[in-house]
């Protein structure tokens, strides 16, 4: 039962968290750049962090909490299970008015992510997941796209990622997309809209544990850019870079990743 009550808490916190962020849409929230590139932060995730906090730990109080917006307490290593939230996936386009930001949360087990939420609510999506119960999005089951070739293949991912400096075995010749937040990117890669997303650089836990889930769920792969595996809940809460496909595409793009 803890894994279909814990799954009910974030989709009950993700909703709460889309009723903070429609309020703030369109009003011109306060935002500020954060220090070493790390782009904006407003007001609106803030807020929601805030919520939250006081919604999900109010809840499991025994959890750990790790999130893009609070400052980080070491404790979390000790804990069993850890919440990993993204208040707002995608805060430069929210703040443009766009509607692709998105609500990342997961809880982590021992490294792994056992439940996860991401809910776009300008969009009117929810995305869910539990271990071994499979991946939704409303009564669809999701699952990955069967491609098994990169030729051709529909990827997301930034154009810096792709540069034949990037890629030693040879740039593949993917149908590069985008979309603004990376937690939704890997949802529709486990929905089958795309058949994989690629990000070379390091990425923070946060914007990726709701959608490794996701994506394994629904039969594919993520791992890091180097082909390891992801682990969570770690002291630096940074992956090297992800890929996230099904099986066959996800190979095809490690052997042009790594030259081999």
């Amino acid at each position: 039962m803890r894994a279909s009550d814990d799954l009910a808490l974030l989709v009950s916190a993700a909703h709460a968290a889309g009723e903070i962020a429609r309020r703030h849409v369109g009003e011109g929230p306060k935002s500020w750049e954060k220090t070493a590139g790390q782009g904006p932060v407003s007001e609106a995730d803030l807020e929601i962090d805030k919520m939250l906090r006081a919604r999900l730990m109010g809840a499991r109080p025994d959890y750990g909490w790790l999130s893009e917006e609070s400052p980080d307490n070491p404790a979390r290593l000790h804990c069993t299970r850890v919440f990993i939230v993204d208040p707002i996936d995608g805060t430069r386009a929210f703040l443009e008015g766009q509607t692709g930001f998105s609500h990342a949360l997961a809880i982590v087990e021992n490294g792994r992510p056992v439940a996860a939420v991401v809910h776009l609510p300008m969009m009117g999506l929810t995305y869910i997941a539990a271990r071994g119960l499979g991946a939704f999005l409303g009564d669809q089951r999701l699952t990955v796209t069967q491609c098994a070739t990169p030729v051709g293949a529909r990827v997301l991912a930034t154009r810096p990622q792709m540069t034949a400096a990037n890629w030693p075995g040879g740039l593949p010749e993917i149908d590069r997309h985008f979309r603004p937040s990376l937690a939704w990117r890997l949802a529709l890669v486990a929905e089958g809209k795309f058949d994989g997303m690629v990000n070379l650089r390091p990425t923070w836990h946060w914007d990726i544990a709701a959608g490794v889930l996701l994506i394994e769920e629904a039969g594919g792969v993520v791992t890091t850019a180097a082909g390891q595996e992801l682990l969570f809940n770690t002291p630096k809460p940074s992956a090297e870079g992800v890929i996230a496909a099904g099986a066959a595409l996800h190979s095809g793009l490690l052997r042009h990743r790594l030259g081999t």
